[in-house]
């Protein structure tokens, strides 16, 4: 049971940006790193994009589950995990993250804001903090 990625983002007019997003590429070959991040930041976008204001969604993503919530203020969280990871955990991370993020950044940043513009530090922390340790 793995957790792939755990991305913020903003979801205003006319589209979806990324606020700051973690990723966790070690199980996958050295040369494929850049473009399995670059599908989960897509994939992160194109899902919270189609999902309404104020829903809670689970898609599914070749061999991950991709969890979403888009807040009724806009903020929107996605995790990429596989198919093992218990939905309901992904929900309470996001929950608790978008909670947080709405507290220490300021919400006239978010439609501007980007992953360089933003200080939010504690994504990279959530997602090694959730992953599964497999014996």
């Amino acid at each position: 049971m793995r957790l792939y990625s755990l991305s913020v983002l903003y979801k205003g007019d006319p589209k979806v940006h990324l606020l700051k997003a973690a990723y966790d590429v070690s199980t996958f070959n050295f040369f494929q790193r850049s473009s399995v991040q670059e599908f989960m930041t897509f994939t992160s976008q194109l899902i919270a994009e189609r999902s309404a204001l104020g829903s809670r969604a689970s898609i599914k993503e070749q061999e991950y589950l991709c969890h979403v919530y888009v807040r009724s203020d806009g903020l929107a969280g996605v995790v990429i995990a596989d198919n093992e990871y218990p939905q309901r955990v992904c929900f309470t991370l996001l929950d608790k993250v978008l909670d947080e993020f709405s507290r220490q950044v300021s919400k006239m940043d978010w439609p501007s804001g980007s992953p360089a513009t933003i200080s939010y530090s504690a994504l990279d922390e959530y997602l090694s903090k959730y992953q599964v340790q497999t014996p």
